[in-house]
Order: structure tokens, then C-alpha cells, then sequence
């Protein structure tokens, strides 16, 4: 699985680390919100629909960033507005610990959102746009684990850290991430290819998508699917382990089973991101998504703690192997010239589409047999869907990056 990692020279494995340490480190200043909800709450003595949209507003920010620095990444080089995006998600997060009030705190986490939304458009194209054709596979699945791995640290930050330091500690620390941009600046090069594209005359963005709408509007629905399979799983998790399990959410085995959702997540995006090598795109994806239906019934109804932690390693296995085929997959079918732009706009929304899985998830669980029957519905559902989706779509394996 990992000869593709010797094919690389030094830079650009430089190149892959920071993509892959700044989607983690994004991934992380995100989920920190999520575990300290309750607390935000009794702070500021608002009620959770309040302090809940401070998690739609950074939804909704993500496809305005997307959209804002893919073109500016575009324009002005990936490398460059890769560490600019860096510092202000890491800014914003900061100023997120300083928030005097809920209205200030929603702002910095809306102003967050854009930040978030252009990294992993611009990450991924410039580690795309950086590596051999074939390393790409086994290069997307370890830039998608960035997400897992973000979530697996948040996690454990909170656990060691939130009686010592409190919410806003954690934001303060969360501002770290902008140290990565010391590691960009001295170890990581500009985009060959983004380089080699300045000799051609530039277009808008109107008529370099001419003739892509449709594969735009396919892509996007796509990663709504892709989303509503990733949230439908995770979104609600601790509130399945509060519930049905009665796990106190600062328990160490309510902690395990998350370290093992991680751990499952890492697994499979680097299994089927490798294994998209050999037998292609689609078919990696869509062996993944019709894979974690067998894993439904041990995920929500192990028999022990154990069974448990099994079925949340296996869904996150599938769910997640499915997902690292994605960075490649986009922007192989991405034109040259708004590479890093498209990805990043179809993802986020198609996150913004999928922002409802949650609540249609708790309208499920209260009419048709609780969060357990509603969550294994819904991944059975989409796993299908996303099957389908990915069987009628397009593949570009191997394509030349320099252009179509």
C-alpha cells in the first residue's frame, strides 16, 4: 500500500504533509464547538437551539470560503492563499475564545466557516497538482484522514484539557494551527502546474466552466450524498451514547468508541484510497459505501461495549474509505483552470445541502423507534443512494493534471 510513498522526492512530501496537517488542524478548530456546546450554553445562559446555530453558521460560511479563496487560489497561486487561509481560521478561532458575548461568538464562527471553507479545495489541489498519477489514490485517502484525525484530536483535547482550562482555553488553543504556516513558507513549492498555467491567457470563471455546468451540479450532488453519509454517522454519535448506551460523555469508554471511529476512519481512507489504484474510482467508492450496510447492525446494536467498538470501527472503515477516494476523484475530473475553485465549492455545497441530516435524523427518531432505528436507516438509505451516484457518474483515473 505505501510503495506510492517512495515514489515522491522531498518536496513533495512536504507538499502532502502540510495539506494533510491543515485539514487536520481545521477539522480540529471545528469539533472543538461540538464538545462544548453545554458549556457555551450554561456561560452565556442561552438555550442549545441558540448556541447551536454558531454550527449552521459555520455550515453556511464554508461554501462562500470555498468559492473566495478557490478563486484567489486560482488567481494567485495555491501556495500562497493556503497559508493565508490558514492564519485566519486559525485567527478567527482565536477570536472565538475572546467573544464577549453569543452574538460575537456566532460572528467569529460564521467568519470561521470561510476560513474553513477554502482549505481543503486548496490543500488538495496543490497536493494533487504536486504528486506521480500514481500515488494519488493512497495521497487522497491520507489528506481525507485529515478530517478523522481533527476530530480524534478534539476529542482528546477536551477529554485531558476543559476541566483545567475551560471552552475558551481550548479555542486559544486551537489558534496553533498558525504556526503550520512557518512550515509552508520554508519546506513547501507553488503548484507546478498552477505555474506552468500562468503562460495562458486567463479566463473568467464564467468561460472556464463553460461546458462543466452539469458536471458542477452532478459533483455537488454527489457530496451531498457523500455528507449525509459522514454526518448521518457522526453528527449525532455522542447523543446515541448519552441515550441508548447511557454513556457519560467525559467516560473513558465513551471516549474509546470515538478514538475507534477515528481509528476505523484513518484505516479505511488509506485502504480505499490505495485499493482506487488498482481497481479505479468508482468502484473503490462504491464497494466502500455498499460495504457499511453489513456493519449497521454491530455499530448501533452490539450486545457489549466490545461489539460496539468493533461496529464503530467498521462503519467508519467504509464510511471514510469511501471518502478518501473523494480528493482525487474531484479534482481528476476538475478543468486545470478552476481546480481550485470547483473541488472545494462542490464540497462544501454539498455540505451546506447535507446540513439538515441532523435534524432530519431526530424528526425520524421520534416518530418511527428512536435515534438507533432512525441513524441505521439512514446510512442503509444512503449508502445506497451514493452507490447509485457514483455508478451513473464519470471517472478521470490517471488524467493528466496539466489540463483535459
Amino acid at each position: 500500500m505505501f510503495s506510492s510513498l517512495r515514489q515522491l522526492n522531498t518536496s513533495q512530501r512536504h507538499t502532502v504533509l502540510a495539506s494533510y496537517l491543515g485539514w487536520t488542524l481545521d477539522a480540529f478548530d471545528f469539533f472543538l464547538l461540538t464538545f462544548v456546546l453545554t458549556a457555551v450554553e450554561r456561560d452565556f445562559h442561552a438555550s442549545p437551539t441558540v448556541v447551536d446555530l454558531g454550527l449552521t453558521l459555520t455550515l453556511a460560511g464554508r461554501p462562500l470560503g470555498a468559492f473566495i479563496f478557490g478563486r484567489l487560489a486560482d488567481r494567485y497561486g495555491r501556495r500562497p492563499i493556503l497559508m493565508l487561509d490558514i492564519v485566519l481560521f486559525s485567527v478567527f478561532e482565536l477570536a472565538s475564545a475572546l467573544a464577549p458575548s453569543l452574538g460575537v461568538l456566532l460572528a467569529t464562527r460564521f467568519l470561521f466557516g470561510i476560513a474553513m471553507g477554502g482549505e481543503w479545495g486548496i490543500g488538495a489541489s496543490l497536493a494533487m497538482e504536486s504528486v506521480p498519477a500514481s500515488a494519488r489514490g493512497l495521497i487522497s485517502g491520507l489528506l481525507q484522514s485529515g478530517y478523522p484525525s481533527g476530530f480524534f484530536l478534539a476529542a482528546l483535547a477536551n477529554w485531558l484539557l476543559i476541566d483545567h482550562i475551560g471552552w475558551r482555553g481550548l479555542f486559544v488553543v486551537g489558534a496553533i494551527p498558525a504556526l503550520l504556516v512557518i512550515y509552508i513558507r520554508r519546506k513547501v513549492p507553488e503548484s507546478e502546474v498552477w505555474q506552468e498555467g500562468q503562460h495562458v491567457q486567463r479566463q473568467s470563471l464564467w468561460a472556464a466552466m463553460r461546458g462543466h455546468w452539469k458536471l458542477a451540479f452532478y459533483l455537488m450532488l454527489l457530496m451531498a450524498a457523500f455528507n449525509m453519509f459522514s454526518h448521518g454517522s457522526q453528527d449525532l454519535y455522542h447523543r446515541f451514547e448519552e441515550t441508548s448506551l447511557h454513556l457519560p460523555t467525559g467516560s473513558s469508554a465513551a471516549f474509546m468508541l470515538v478514538a475507534m471511529l477515528n481509528l476505523g476512519a484513518l484505516v479505511g481512507g488509506l485502504l480505499f484510497g490505495s485499493l482506487s489504484e488498482r481497481i479505479g474510482r468508482r468502484r473503490a467508492m462504491m464497494l466502500a459505501a455498499l460495504l457499511a450496510i453489513p456493519a449497521v447492525p454491530l455499530w448501533m446494536h452490539g450486545s457489549s461495549l466490545a461489539w460496539l467498538a468493533l461496529g464503530a470501527f467498521l462503519i467508519q472503515m467504509m464510511i471514510q474509505g469511501a471518502w478518501g477516494v473523494v480528493p482525487s476523484h474531484l479534482n481528476e475530473l476538475a478543468p486545470a483552470t478552476v481546480r481550485g475553485t470547483l473541488p472545494g465549492v462542490v464540497y462544501q455545497a454539498g455540505n451546506l445541502l447535507a446540513a439538515l441530516t441532523p435534524a432530519a435524523q431526530s424528526w425520524i427518531a421520534m416518530r418511527y423507534g428512536g435515534l438507533t432505528t432512525a441513524m441505521s436507516a439512514w446510512i442503509v438509505v444512503v449508502a445506497l443512494l451514493l452507490a447509485f451516484l457514483v455508478w451513473i457518474g464519470p471517472e478521470a483515473k490517471d488524467v493528466s493534471m496539466r489540463g483535459h
